[in-house]
């Protein structure tokens, strides 16, 4: 690893170094441009990508311009929009390779949907929000309808909750402090809950939000390490708070989770045998749960994902305690 790649991993690009030093504005900026389609279909004029992002309109109008001739926007004169470009559906295509491991994902969240009325998500981070790559519910799922592709928010989710906290607490706290600056209501969410959900991910396994993002909607999330991506992705379910309040969550909902994150953890390592050829257990899983208060320990870094921890080669969470 060169000098460069070193310093990344001492500051952690979440580490709230936002203007100081190896952030490149011009590009940040960019991305944040990118992330107001949300959707193939979706059009959007400068003035419009201006108030998603809070950048000035000059500076979106030169950006637009710039990612247009690059091709990752394209622009509709009649309507005075633009829309994603070829180049940036081609990127996300190659970044989507791997069909078979999704479908085995997409098989894993079925397997829980059709114990569960609720909707399961395989979501991963982007920036102070979560986006659903797999997802899967039962017919009689009621109450929450998330899709491929969607956006849900970090401060006020499960999976939101248990990602932060599967964060190093230096990181996990530069994290919050960035998230001050720039979506200081979601901090405010956010912060005063992040001791609790790092204790409950260390002594159960999972993190629970319950009528923090809809009154009628509680959720559980589990954090598993994904060498694909370098950082924690979140497997999570919600459902009605008037069927399943956080005791049944803990008892019904829980096993099922904590056996669904050991099983992805095992499918995302490239492991074989049981983890493609055994479906989860249709019988509530006894897991141990241990008392442990030491913190989870940081045992690699990763240069873009600031200090996230890689998981032992011991797969996914040990039998639900949290401990790494």
């Amino acid at each position: 690893m060169g000098r460069r790649s070193e310093r990344l991993s001492r500051q952690g690009a979440l580490a709230g170094d936002a203007g100081e030093g190896d952030v490149i504005q011009v590009v940040s900026r960019a991305f944040d441009v990118l992330r107001c389609f949300e959707g193939h279909e979706a059009r959007l004029g400068n003035l419009e990508i201006s108030n998603r992002c809070g950048l000035p309109r000059s500076t979106v109008s030169r950006l637009t311009h710039t990612l247009t001739r690059m091709g990752q926007l394209v622009y509709l004169p009649r309507d005075q929009k633009y829309r994603i470009g070829p180049s940036a559906v081609a990127m996300s295509a190659s970044m989507m390779k791997g069909a078979q491991l999704r479908s085995m994902i997409r098989q894993r969240l079925q397997e829980v949907a059709e114990q569960l009325p609720g909707t399961v998500g395989f979501v991963v981070p982007d920036r102070f929000h979560l986006v659903y790559l797999q997802f899967a519910r039962s017919p009689s799922a009621l109450g929450l309808h998330e899709g491929t592709g969607s956006r849900i928010s970090m401060a006020s989710t499960a999976a939101g909750a248990a990602y932060t906290a599967a964060l190093a607490p230096q990181v996990g706290d530069a994290f919050i402090n960035d998230m001050e600056r720039e979506a200081p209501e979601a901090a405010k969410i956010l912060r005063p809950r992040i001791e609790a959900n790092r204790q409950s991910l260390r002594e159960r396994g999972y993190v629970t939000a319950c009528g923090l993002w809809s009154p009628h909607i509680n959720g559980l999330a589990v954090p598993i390490w994904s060498p694909q991506y370098q950082t924690f992705v979140v497997v999570t379910i919600g459902l009605l708070s008037a069927m399943y309040d956080e005791q049944r969550l803990d008892a019904e909902v829980a096993p099922l989770m904590l056996a669904l994150g050991r099983s992805l953890g095992s499918l995302m390592e490239g492991a074989e045998g049981d983890a493609f050829n055994n479906r989860i257990s249709r019988k509530p899983v006894a897991i141990s749960v241990h008392n442990n208060n030491k913190p989870m320990s940081s045992e690699g870094v990763n240069e873009l994902e600031a200090g996230t921890r890689r998981a032992r080669p011991a797969r996914s969470f040990r039998a639900g305690d949290g401990r790494r």
